[in-house]
Formats: structure tokens, sequence, C-alpha cells
């Protein structure tokens, strides 16, 4: 009897967080209302267990995490040219992202999952011309 209620209530404690996580879309674009070569939203504020799809809309991006702004313990990744990819948010913290061709045009997004742990760690990453002056923008939006 004790078993059965405990898998009961773990069964329901797991659908609920299961119903409560939200799924964002991220499209890579050409050009877009902050201009061109970007993610959109650029910012998107989740909780963990939220996913994130990138979504390829324009040909010849790409998604990657940017070595350094990732939360500890989580896995660096990259995906390939033209191909949707869907991340789990699993830890707290920062997520900081590019678009590896055209990085230096500025194509980046950052992703901040409940608390910004890793803010200083984030904050120490060099970033140069157009993505340092996104990334200011961005680190503006954070929330604490």
């Amino acid at each position: 009897m004790l078993v059965k209620l405990i898998t009961c209530s773990l069964f329901w404690v797991l659908l609920t967080f299961s119903i409560s996580a939200d799924t964002f879309e991220v499209k890579m674009l050409n050009k877009g209302e902050t201009g061109s070569m970007i993610f959109e939203p650029a910012f998107l504020l989740a909780k963990i267990g939220d996913t994130v799809t990138f979504v390829p809309t324009d040909k010849g991006h790409n998604v990657e995490s940017i070595k350094g702004m990732l939360p500890d313990g989580v896995k660096r990744f990259k995906s390939k040219l033209n191909k949707e990819f869907t991340i789990n948010l699993e830890q707290e913290g920062l997520y900081g992202v590019k678009c590896t061709p055209h990085y230096a045009m500025g194509m980046i997004a950052l992703i901040q999952v409940g608390n910004a742990a890793n803010l200083d760690k984030v904050l120490a990453v060099k970033q140069r011309g157009k993505a340092k002056k996104r990334f200011t923008r961005l680190f503006a939006q954070i929330q604490n």
C-alpha cells in the first residue's frame, strides 16, 4: 500500500512538472526586428525544465554554446547548419549561444534559467565587435 501511494504521488509530481514546463522557439534569421544576423528572440527568461528549439528560419545558420558561458555541469553543444536544435534546460544559470558562421556579425543570444548563478563567469568572457554590443544589451535584461 505504501509503495502504491509513493508511486502515485511521484507520478503526479512528475506530471505537474512536465505540464508546467514551457517550450520556446527561437528563430535564426538573416534579418529581423533588431537588425541583421539575429536570433529572435535574443533573450529568454526560462525555468528549469523548459525547452528551447532553435529554428533555422533562414538558411546558413546553426547554434553553438559559447565557451565559458554555460552553467557548471552543462555540456557544450553545437548543431549542424540548417538543422533545428532543441535543448532541455536542466541547470540554473546563463546560457550564451552563437551562430558559428555569423558570430563576428553579432549573431548571439542569451538564455537565463532561474537565477543568474554564473553571471560573473559569463561577464568575464571576452566579446568583440557586434557581439560585444549585443551582449551589453542582453546583459541589461538579466533578472536576479
